[in-house]
């Protein structure tokens, strides 16, 4: 497939692999030209953009900390210039790392919001001055968590992050709007990892009123949704099964 002129163009911020590649390949499967984001994973970003690539006939990667403010502001510019614009960005990547109240202190909580919350405001900022000066308009998803609806006390600076982002996206709504819309997509228990093991997981995505949480694949979809649909801002969409509606102790990995 040729990538046209026309085609948009969209960053996607850990795109490598995991949540972020599915989402990637559902924006390329739908016609978007795909900015592959990554920190570490270059080897996964190359084959990410490759299979973007057959799908929309352009994609590229871009590797930043997102912990680090100059590099997050020379991110949005890189594109541009590969691509000669930018449409969207989809803030993807996040930083997960435990802590509890007992164990909490500064360091933790500065670097979950200097990735998860500050990162995905200095992109909005830089995708609105973008598309103002195009003459265009844009729109920001920002990955969010079923957990905010259904708070415990795990993971204590990555939630903070994530309330501060979803807190950000109002405010960001409201001052960014005609130009740019902003949304928040919160899945529910979506991918394993190495706190789970295999049953671990199947049990705990089942706990749901819809008797099953979200799959990559819903969770793509929504984004695509909302990227497209040009009247949702200052809203988020849950997309977790229901899981948000049941009241948890503990997070997923540690139940």
């Amino acid at each position: 497939m040729t990538a046209q002129p026309s085609q948009p163009v969209v960053l996607v911020t850990g795109a490598a692999k995991r949540l972020g590649r599915e989402i990637a390949l559902a924006l390329a499967a739908g016609g978007w030209r795909v900015a592959v984001h990554y920190r570490d994973s270059a080897n996964d970003a190359i084959k990410t953009v490759a299979d973007c690539a057959l799908l929309s006939g352009a994609a590229a990667a871009f590797d930043a900390d997102l912990g680090d403010e100059a590099a997050v502001r020379a991110l949005l510019p890189r594109v541009v210039a590969h691509f000669g614009q930018v449409d969207a960005v989809v803030n993807n990547a996040s930083t997960f790392e435990h802590d509890t109240a007992a164990s909490f202190g500064f360091a933790s909580l500065d670097k979950h919001l200097r990735s998860n919350t500050g990162a995905a405001i200095v992109l909005a900022q830089a995708l609105h001055a973008h598309v103002t000066a195009r003459n265009a308009s844009g729109a920001v998803v920002n990955l969010l968590d079923q957990k905010l609806w259904n708070q415990n006390p795990d993971f204590f600076s990555y939630t903070l992050s994530k309330a501060a982002l979803e807190a950000a996206g109002t405010m960001l709504a409201l001052a960014l709007a005609p130009q740019l819309r902003v949304v928040g997509v919160a899945p529910g228990l979506t991918l394993s990892s190495h706190l789970l093991s295999d049953e671990q997981f199947a049990a705990r995505h089942q706990l749901s009123p819809l008797g099953r949480s979200s799959t990559p694949a819903d969770v793509a979809a929504t984004v695509k949704f909302a990227l497209e649909n040009t009247s949702i801002t200052g809203t988020t969409l849950l997309v977790d099964g229901g899981q948000h509606l049941m009241k948890f102790e503990r997070d997923f990995s540690l139940m």
